[in-house]
C-alpha cells in the first residue's frame, strides 16, 4: 500500500479529519451561494487530490460534474479515474460525469505548432492547458465553478503545477492541506484503495514518471522542508535533509511567478497627471 510515510515533523496525525471535512464542505457551499453559481466542475485524474476534491464538492449537495479528460493516458490512470467516478456516482445522486477524449485536440495543436518549440515540458504543460479550457467550457455553460485540486506543497511550496493549466481554477478547497492531510481526509471519506495506493503522478508525461521522479523528493520530505522554514527551525541537517532543502528552495524560487500575483506596472501620478 502506497500511503505516504511520515518520517518528518508534520501535522498528519494532529488534524481532526471530520472537523476539517465539515469546514471545507461549508466553505465550498458558502462560496457557491455567494457567487450565485450552481455547483462545481472537477477534472478527475485518477489521483488522490482530485478524488478528495470531488468528494468534498459532492458533500455540499450541490450539482457536481466530474470530467475524465484523457490525453494519451495510461490505462491504469484511466481505470482509477473510472473507478473513482463510479464510486462517487453510486454514493452521491448530485454527481454526474462525462469523458472528453482530448488526444485528437492535442494532435491537432501539435500540427499547428512549429516543431522546434515542441519540447517535452512545453507539450506536457499544453496538455494541462487543454484540460483547463475543457473544464471552463463546462463551467461556463452550466454556471458552475472550477474546483482546483492543488495541495499546499504544490500550490505554495514548490509550485508543482502548470500555470493557466491545473493552476487555472475558481477556488482551491484543499490548498491549505499538506499531502499527508489529503490522504488522511481521503481515508476518512473512504476513497477507493486503488487511488490511495497509487504513487502520485501528474499524468502529463508519456513515460509515466511519478511526482517524486520529477521533483527528486517525496511529498513527505517536501512537507518537512516547508514546515522547517515556516517554523524557523534551526537544528542541524543531515545530508539528505540538506539535499531536500535545496530542492525545495530552488523550486520555490524558480516558481514564484506562479505563486505570486501577476505583476502590474503602475504608472506614477507624476507621469499620469502631466
Amino acid at each position: 500500500m502506497y500511503i505516504q510515510k511520515i518520517n518528518f515533523t508534520n501535522t498528519f496525525w494532529l488534524m481532526d479529519s471530520k472537523k476539517a471535512i465539515t469546514h471545507i464542505v461549508n466553505w465550498l457551499s458558502d462560496y457557491s451561494d455567494k457567487s450565485t453559481t450552481d455547483g462545481f466542475v472537477i477534472g478527475i485524474s485518477g489521483g488522490i487530490d482530485s478524488a478528495l476534491t470531488s468528494t468534498l464538492c459532492a458533500l455540499t449537495g450541490k450539482k457536481v460534474i466530474v470530467l475524465s479528460m484523457p490525453i494519451r493516458q495510461f490505462k491504469t490512470e484511466r481505470d482509477r479515474s473510472a473507478e473513482h467516478i463510479k464510486w462517487l456516482k453510486e454514493k452521491f445522486s448530485n454527481v454526474s460525469s462525462d469523458e472528453v477524449e482530448l488526444t485528437d485536440v492535442l494532435k491537432s495543436f501539435e500540427k499547428s505548432l512549429p516543431n522546434q518549440i515542441q519540447d517535452f515540458l512545453t507539450m506536457a504543460n499544453t496538455r494541462a492547458r487543454v484540460r483547463m479550457t475543457t473544464l471552463y467550457s463546462y463551467a461556463g455553460h452550466y454556471k458552475m465553478l472550477v474546483a482546483g485540486t492543488g495541495n499546499k506543497v504544490e500550490d505554495f511550496g514548490v509550485g508543482f503545477y502548470t500555470k493557466y493549466g491545473d493552476g487555472g481554477v475558481d477556488l482551491s478547497p484543499i490548498a491549505d492541506l499538506y499531502k499527508s492531510e489529503v490522504y488522511a481526509l481521503a481515508m476518512e471519506l473512504g476513497v477507493v484503495s486503488s487511488i490511495l495506493n497509487a504513487p502520485p503522478t501528474d499524468g502529463l508525461f508519456a513515460d509515466g514518471r511519478t511526482d517524486e521522479d520529477q521533483i527528486g523528493a517525496s511529498y513527505d520530505e517536501l512537507e518537512w522542508a516547508m514546515e522547517y522554514l515556516e517554523k524557523k527551525e534551526n537544528y542541524s541537517l543531515n545530508d539528505r535533509q540538506k539535499k531536500i532543502m535545496k530542492i525545495y528552495t530552488d523550486r520555490n524560487k524558480s516558481n514564484r511567478h506562479k505563486m505570486d500575483p501577476i505583476p502590474v506596472c503602475y504608472i506614477p501620478d507624476a507621469i499620469k497627471n502631466k
